[in-house]
């Protein structure tokens, strides 16, 4: 598929924040004003509210309409450079009916969120734009006690610069999920605690292997299922499918389901690979991802890397989504072939 790709950020850009989904702005306003500050002070961005951002939850949950609104009118704004996330949640499917996907796809510009984002990176997607699994605003951008260098690196690398961005290499500096009161404005000064990272797992699969990235969280695909969201076998032949699970560590049995439903549908065997995002805890996966791919379908030759540092633990990486990615599984190492950007 050939996307359009957006422009590159620099000081001075104008970022929109929308909450498509969850209105985690209005219940943690502490938390939101932080990841505003410290992506305005370190990136030199100017930010834009769209009129329904930061207001009270229950009013988001109960308008999907109003929130589509905020996502077409922030692509319709030639002024406004890039769209964020302000947070995840569980619902934005229901944006889906008031998407005018030709709005998007004439006003290319980054969009970039995760977790329940990912139903807007599959409407980017189907629009023919290239989009970013990345930072929210609550979750990135508003660390505790600053930003992780880690992420920062990779959203500059991705977002900021047009070079090839090359090797994506492991984070080595350690790793959270520790949670934080978010309704205490005295913990934004405490740093989490880190855990040792103990590295990628290649688990199978051998040479170089190339594809185009497609993919987000694990536990919001199913929401697109029977929906036009939701590509085709064929539209993902020759894909690096990406995935990863959400805080609510689903249970290796529901993975099992889903990623067998994936392979009835014929996109497992259509698949040049997997890589997987670390799981909160370290939750092992591998033994169930194995007993589907493999046991399952007899796919013992695909390409499998978990342990990946991107999703639900920070610090985290970018994912530009279709750009060509290049898997050597014998050096047990990760390159994106592109530039992010334009």
């Amino acid at each position: 598929m050939i996307f359009k790709i957006p422009k590159k950020l620099k000081k001075g850009s104008k970022i929109a924040v929308v909450s498509s989904s969850w209105g985690g702005p209005g219940t943690f306003p502490y938390r939101y004003n932080n990841g505003i500050k410290q992506l305005k002070e370190h990136f030199g961005v100017e930010i834009i509210e769209m009129e329904n951002t930061i207001k009270d939850p229950g009013f988001v949950y109960n308008n999907p309409k109003k929130r589509a609104e905020d996502l077409m009118n922030a692509f319709l704004d030639s002024s406004i450079d890039a769209i964020f996330s302000s947070i995840g949640g569980d619902d934005s499917i229901r944006i889906l009916p008031y998407i005018d996907f030709n709005i998007i796809r004439n006003n290319p510009k980054i969009y970039m969120g995760y977790s329940d984002s990912t139903i807007t990176h599959f409407i980017c997607y189907k629009a023919g734009l290239r989009s970013y699994y990345g930072p929210a605003i609550m979750a990135g951008f508003a660390e505790n006690a600053g930003m992780f260098e880690y992420m920062i690196e990779s959203v500059e690398k991705t977002l900021f610069n047009n070079n090839i961005i090359g090797e994506i290499k492991p984070n080595t500096n350690g790793w959270t999920n520790e949670f934080l009161d978010w309704g205490n404005p005295e913990n934004l000064n405490i740093k989490r605690k880190l855990n040792p990272n103990t590295g990628w797992r290649f688990l199978q699969g051998n040479g170089l292997i190339k594809g185009e990235l497609l993919g987000g969280c694990i536990d919001v695909f199913y929401f697109m299922w029977g929906t036009e969201l939701w590509p085709t076998a064929d539209e993902w032949k020759g894909k690096i499918m990406f995935f990863e699970t959400s805080e609510e560590n689903i249970s290796e049995g529901n993975l099992e389901r889903i990623l067998r439903t994936m392979g009835v549908q014929g996109i497992l065997e259509n698949i040049n690979g997997i890589i997987v995002g670390r799981a909160q805890d370290e939750k092992n996966y591998n033994e169930s991802i194995l007993k589907i791919v493999k046991g399952e379908f007899g796919l013992d030759n695909l390409p499998i890397i978990t342990n990946m540092d991107f999703g639900h633990t920070d610090p985290m990486f970018v994912i530009p989504m279709g750009a060509e990615t290049t898997l050597d599984m014998d050096n047990q190492k990760v390159f994106i072939n592109e530039s992010g950007v334009l």
